[in-house]
């Protein structure tokens, strides 16, 4: 795959993830899955435009930069302060049609951090472009699950086990 292949590629991926959350905005009635969906919905929307200037760039230049990535995704010690607070509100949603929206997210956005892995590793010219998608991507692909997890009662959220029925 050639670079400018791999970009389109990505734009592609990005756009299905970004409508996949901002096409359910109307059917999340929760407060707080609402804000996670329509974050992460401009946060997809901000990789597109990101992406797409990375192509220009690359038509009229023949080079790309890796310019700096930002994203809304916090730092691992950021999310795990949260965690408690998130609980307990969670534990008063009604899940709904929310776990199948969030089931069909975290599908796309596993499958957007496939790809972005293997562009990393397979391509000689551009590969850069696309490892802080790969950071991003996985933090989007954690806080889907952490949302699918508590919906679903798994007993595990953002990777922590809830309870245990050890003794």
């Amino acid at each position: 795959m050639t670079l400018e292949e791999a970009i389109k590629t990505a734009i592609e991926y990005e756009i299905k993830v970004r409508d996949a959350y901002l096409g359910n905005l109307n059917a999340i009635k929760d407060p707080t899955g609402r804000r996670v969906f329509l974050v992460l919905g401009n946060e997809e929307q901000g990789h597109v435009d990101y992406l797409e200037a990375r192509l220009a760039e690359w038509k009229a230049t023949g080079q790309v930069s890796a310019k700096e990535l930002e994203t809304v995704v916090p730092a691992g010690d950021v999310i795990e302060a949260g965690v408690r607070q998130l609980e307990e509100h969670l534990e008063k949603r009604d899940s709904g049609s929310e776990k199948q929206m969030l089931e069909k997210a975290l599908a796309m956005e596993e499958e957007t951090s496939k790809f972005y892995r293997r562009m990393v590793a397979e391509l000689e010219t551009g590969g850069e472009l696309f490892r802080r998608f790969v950071e991003i991507e996985d933090g989007h692909v954690a806080i889907v699950q952490a949302e699918l997890d508590h919906l679903n009662q798994s007993g595990m959220f953002f990777d922590f086990q809830e309870f245990t029925m050890e003794h």
